[in-house]
């Protein structure tokens, strides 16, 4: 048995894997930011109540693993930033410890028991709170040692002019410090940051992807230039990768017209070009962050994953 955890900043959630199609969630507790031993002791009660003792720990993270140090950097949980946090957790537990970033374990699910299921490449987009993304080749994530592969929302290349309408965008500041990213402007956040700069007005994400699917203008021309700044890069990242599928998660995903329209977008202007669907709603039928920090776990136990 693999014992799964998906560590937010609001809750770290519990489940007990036996395959990737067999993940039993076991319940949720409070997350402990601040208390390094409040969160171990979280971590130990989980692993006692267990039915049998683990083979493996397994960890879906909202932080990323320098690849070459180890170390986390975990901005909701301050009290595990800054640490070498598998080897330290394999310590604390004296158990195997796996680690991914969340958009990575999203990606991870969706390659083995979603949407990518049957495809070499799956890039698994997020489009939430923020913009994530990760990659899984051939069942591998290509961040196995943690990094930052796949993060399309990070960088200064947010288109800024538009021909129609002609408008000029600032170049918003992002939380990772630099200005012009597309998790500035294109998350549910951004989106809603985008509509305000466009027509002086507060709406919050989901009345305007409402208001498109209902052919308001004001929320129709937010949307065209969504679509317009989130399109082109998330092309030139499929060109790189060549992937088979662009699995999309996040609150944003519930909208069916909304993919299919980025879905149409990004077609238009791959270097392939895709007869069917390329850009996809996530199909991965329970939390993806648990099951795949369960792949994960099991592919280190040397179990066959599905």
């Amino acid at each position: 048995m693999i014992l799964c955890f998906d560590i937010g900043g609001t809750a770290i959630k519990v489940a007990e894997a036996y395959s990737a199609d067999k993940v039993i969630p076991k319940g949720r507790v409070k997350t402990p930011t601040q208390s390094y031993d409040d969160f171990i002791a979280v971590l130990r009660n989980a692993i006692a109540a267990a039915n049998v003792r683990p083979r493996v720990l397994a960890f879906s993270l909202a932080g990323v693993l320098d690849p070459d140090s180890g170390i986390a950097t975990v901005a909701n949980i301050p009290c595990l930033s800054g640490r070498k946090l598998q080897s330290v957790l394999e310590s604390e537990l004296q158990l195997p410890v796996v680690l991914a970033n969340d958009a990575d374990c999203f990606a991870l699910a969706e390659a083995t028991v979603g949407a990518g299921r049957g495809h070499d490449v799956v890039f698994g987009l997020i489009l939430g709170t923020g913009v994530g993304g990760g990659v899984v080749v051939r069942g591998q994530l290509i961040n196995g040692a943690g990094g930052f592969a796949g993060e399309l929302g990070h960088g200064p290349i947010a288109q800024r002019m538009f021909d129609d309408p002609q408008i000029t965008l600032p170049a918003f500041s992002c939380g990772c410090g630099l200005d012009g990213c597309l998790d500035a402007v294109c998350s549910a956040r951004g989106l809603e940051r985008l509509h305000a700069h466009l027509h002086g007005a507060a709406l919050d994400s989901p009345a305007i992807v409402a208001g498109w699917e209902a052919n308001e203008p004001a929320c129709a021309t937010t949307i065209s230039i969504w679509l317009a700044l989130l399109s082109g890069p998330l092309a030139a990242m499929e060109n790189m990768l060549g992937a088979g599928i662009v699995a999309v998660g996040g609150g944003m995903s519930n909208s069916v017209r909304l993919i299919a329209a980025l879905d149409l977008a990004v077609r238009e202007k791959t270097l392939r070009r895709f007869a069917r669907q390329l850009v996809v709603p996530a199909e991965c039928p329970i939390e993806p962050g648990l099951v795949g920090a369960a792949i994960l776990g099991l592919q280190r136990s040397g179990t066959a994953a599905a």
